[in-house]
This record gives structure tokens, sequence and C-alpha cells, in this order.
């Protein structure tokens, strides 16, 4: 079985990565023994979960291209930027 090398920036310290260079493989035995995450630790599985489906989607996902200044500005303002930016344009689309 070939030791797999460190290998520099991936994430990970060369001091990372001897910590656990010499953890066992995991078995074919020892991996149909597995469970699931969510059913080993289902209270931090719930806490991981997003927000999951809109039950009656109001918004309609797109792409749209905008300035990068504009995007900077918008992110400034902290967390609900994107809301923020719906907010500003459903204003001008009424005022047109």
């Amino acid at each position: 079985m070939a030791k797999n090398k460190f290998v520099k920036d991936r994430g990970y310290s060369q001091a990372d990565w001897d910590e656990v260079a010499d953890s066992p493989e995991i078995t074919a035995r020892e991996f149909a023994q597995a469970k699931p995450f969510g059913e080993v630790l289902p209270q931090f599985a719930e806490a991981l979960k997003g927000r999951g489906k809109q039950r009656a989607p109001t918004k309609e996902l797109i792409s749209l291209r905008l300035s990068r200044a504009v995007i900077a500005r918008f992110r400034a303002l902290g967390p609900g930027w994107q809301t923020r930016i719906d907010e500003v344009l459903t204003k001008a689309a009424q005022e047109l």
C-alpha cells in the first residue's frame, strides 16, 4: 500500500499532516459498519441543515451581472445585502 505524502497549499500544514499521517486506512468491513452522520449525531445534523426549499417560492433565481462597485457597496452593509439589492430594484421598478 502506497503511503500518501504531504502536499503543500491544500489547506493544512505539515504539522497537521504529521499529526494524522499515521492513521490507518478504513477497511471495507469498517466502512460497511459505518453509520450516517445524521444518525450518529442527529443534533448536529439538524443544526447543519439549510433553510430548505421555499414552501411557496416568491422569488426567482437568475444570473445577473452587476458592477463590482455596486456589489462591494451592498456587501459592505453586511448580511442581507442580496435582499437589500432586491428592495432597491423593487422600488426602482415601481417608479418606471
